[in-house]
């Protein structure tokens, strides 16, 4: 059982001959009063929708190979499978500047060339969350290294996903 506090809707499609009718919802975990007060206050969308993990899907599937459909770029050995994965997380968050989060400089700065002058700080989501001040590039991630601390903690941390249970396929 999830914690109480927990609050879980999800969108159900009608469809007919392939097209989306009807849209309805339906609770899953909490009160359908404290989910209608969480949606009011919510920033983005005042309705319950799948765009949001339907995008970080699509996101990570196109940035992570290994999770596209149709592809031999599978792995056959799970543990290389969460590594790839938590690498290409990494980049999203800390290497990729994503354009929505971009800041105005206080001054256009000049361009190298003769182009126009720039005018706009890239911001990657973990500068949005003011957890690191840079955007990093693609050697200082693969270069960094982890503090002797957070790998003694690291058993004893929340997961951010389950753990993968390791399959026997094949032979």
């Amino acid at each position: 059982m999830p914690p109480p506090e927990v609050l879980y809707a999800q969108g159900v499609q009608a469809r007919d001959h392939g097209r989306i009718v009807q849209v309805d919802s339906q609770v899953v975990f909490g009160a359908p009063q404290a989910i209608a007060e969480k949606l009011l206050s919510l920033p983005t969308s005042t309705t319950i929708n799948t765009s949001f993990v339907e995008r970080h899907n699509l996101t990570q599937r196109q940035s992570n190979r290994r999770l596209t459909r149709r592809t031999n770029g599978f792995s056959k050995d799970l543990s290389w499978f969460e590594r790839q994965l938590w690498l290409s997380r990494a980049y999203y968050h800390l290497a990729l500047p994503h354009r929505r989060l971009r800041q105005p400089l206080p001054e256009s700065e000049p361009t190298r060339g003769a182009g126009s002058l720039r005018r706009w700080q890239p911001v990657t989501p973990a500068m949005a969350a003011r957890l690191t001040d840079p955007v990093w590039t693609a050697a200082e991630l693969l270069s960094y290294r982890v503090p002797p601390h957070f790998l003694d903690a690291l058993p004893d941390l929340e997961r951010l996903d389950p753990p993968f249970e390791e399959t026997h396929h094949g032979s």
